[in-house]
C-alpha cells in the first residue's frame, strides 16, 4: 500500500492532511508551488486535469476532488480505524450526507461570500455588498443548522468521531480565520470545535501545536 498526498497550504488540502493525520497512515506528501504554477505542470495533470490540490495517488491510481479523496480514505482505511461507518450502514449514509453537504452547502456559500467583499478581493472585483451581506446571512443559516443538529451530541455521525468530524472542523477553521465567520452564537458548534481541537493529530495537522 502507497500514497502519494499532493498538498499546498492554505488550501483545500488541508482538511486531507488532518484526515491523514487522524488515519495515521504513512504517506508521501508532494508540495506544490501553487505561485509557480506546479499545478500546471504535464506530470500533475496527468493526475489531475483540473489541476488543482488536493490531490492522492493511491497504490498508483490517482483520485482527485477532496470529497472523492475522503470516502476513499474512509471506506479503505478508516473503518478498521473507527474513524468511519461501514458500508451499508445507516451511519454511513449519514457521513456521506454531511460530508457532502459541508463541502459544498457550508463551504459553497462562505466561498461566494468572500468572493462578494472587499476584505478578500480587490475594490471593484467582484465586490458587492447586498451579494456578500446575502451569502453571509446564507453561512450563518448553515451553521444554524449544525448547531442544532449538535445539540446532545459529541459528534456529527454515530457516537465517535469520524472522517465527517475531521472535515468539518478542517473547514471551519478556515472560515473562522479568514472568512472571520462567528460561531460564539452557537454553543453547541463552539463546543464541538473546542473538543475537536483537542485531538493531538488534528490539532498539529491544522497548526494548532
Amino acid at each position: 500500500m502507497s500514497i502519494v498526498f499532493y498538498f499546498s497550504p492554505w488550501s483545500n488540502a488541508v482538511r486531507i492532511q488532518a484526515s491523514l493525520a487522524e488515519l495515521g497512515t504513512p504517506h508521501e506528501v508532494v508540495t506544490l508551488d501553487l505561485k509557480a504554477g506546479d499545478q500546471r505542470k504535464p506530470e500533475f495533470l496527468a493526475l489531475n486535469p483540473n489541476g488543482r490540490v488536493p490531490t492522492l495517488v493511491i497504490d498508483g491510481a490517482p483520485i482527485f476532488e477532496s470529497v472523492a479523496i475522503q470516502i476513499a480514505l474512509g471506506d479503505r482505511y478508516g473503518v478498521e480505524k473507527g474513524l468511519w461507518p461501514a458500508p451499508g450502514t445507516a451511519d454511513h449514509l449519514q457521513a456521506l450526507s454531511w460530508l457532502v453537504w459541508n463541502q459544498v452547502t457550508l463551504h459553497g456559500c462562505t466561498f461566494r461570500y468572500m468572493q462578494s467583499t472587499g476584505k478578500f478581493v480587490p475594490e471593484g472585483y467582484q465586490h458587492q455588498p447586498a451579494l456578500a451581506e446575502h451569502f453571509l446571512k446564507d453561512a450563518l443559516e448553515q451553521l444554524r443548522i449544525l448547531d442544532a443538529h449538535l445539540a446532545g451530541r459529541e459528534y456529527i455521525v454515530g457516537d465517535r468521531c469520524t472522517l465527517v468530524d475531521i472535515d468539518v472542523v478542517a473547514g471551519l477553521n478556515f472560515a473562522i480565520q479568514v472568512a472571520q465567520l462567528d460561531i460564539t452564537p452557537f454553543p453547541h458548534l463552539a463546543a464541538w470545535q473546542g473538543r475537536m481541537m483537542q485531538r493531538p493529530a488534528l490539532r498539529s495537522a491544522l497548526g494548532g501545536g
